[in-house]
């Protein structure tokens, strides 16, 4: 009973249209958290590269080294991942149509990043990760260019 009588005040209140770029119109945005993880991925890809597996049977020097190669590849992928969860974010909440007129391969860009993010993580590959940078930095030139500011590409390595 109180449930219909709820619902028939508020079918009958006017309630105003109210828009939002994603589910909590926080208004938050910033590519930082993509290049931090880029960054993560870039780094562990060169761990990887560099590491030279035991060349003795010792069983020790084995399960230190499986250890800390498992370790890297797990971060890599987590960062991976987290890459392209922050693009999809910036991608699909913040950039809007009108955005498209001043960066007409915004979708492309997006789109070949993501894809570099799936290729870091099933690889080990630094030119991949090293082309993943280079993506979100051009995300990174895109969004702050969108705000009317140029801020400078700084990376933490």
């Amino acid at each position: 009973m109180l449930s219909s009588a709820i619902s028939a005040i508020f079918h009958r209140l006017p309630f105003p249209t109210v828009k939002a770029h994603c589910d909590g119109p926080c208004g938050v945005y910033d590519p930082a958290s993509a290049r931090v993880a880029a960054e993560a991925v870039l780094s562990m890809t060169k761990k990887l590269l560099a590491m030279t597996p035991p060349s003795s049977n010792d069983s020790g020097a084995w399960a230190e080294y499986n250890n800390t190669f498992s370790r890297y590849v797990a971060i890599k992928e987590e960062q991976a991942k987290e890459t392209k969860k922050e693009l999809l974010i910036l991608w699909t909440d913040y950039f809007k149509p009108e955005h498209l007129a001043a960066y007409p391969d915004l979708h492309e860009t997006f789109w070949k990043a993501a894809k570099l993010c799936s290729a870091c993580k099933v690889n080990i590959d630094q030119s991949k990760a090293e082309d993943l940078m280079k993506s979100v930095e051009k995300v990174h030139n895109m969004f702050w260019k969108s705000k009317g500011r140029s801020d400078s590409w700084v990376t933490a390595s």
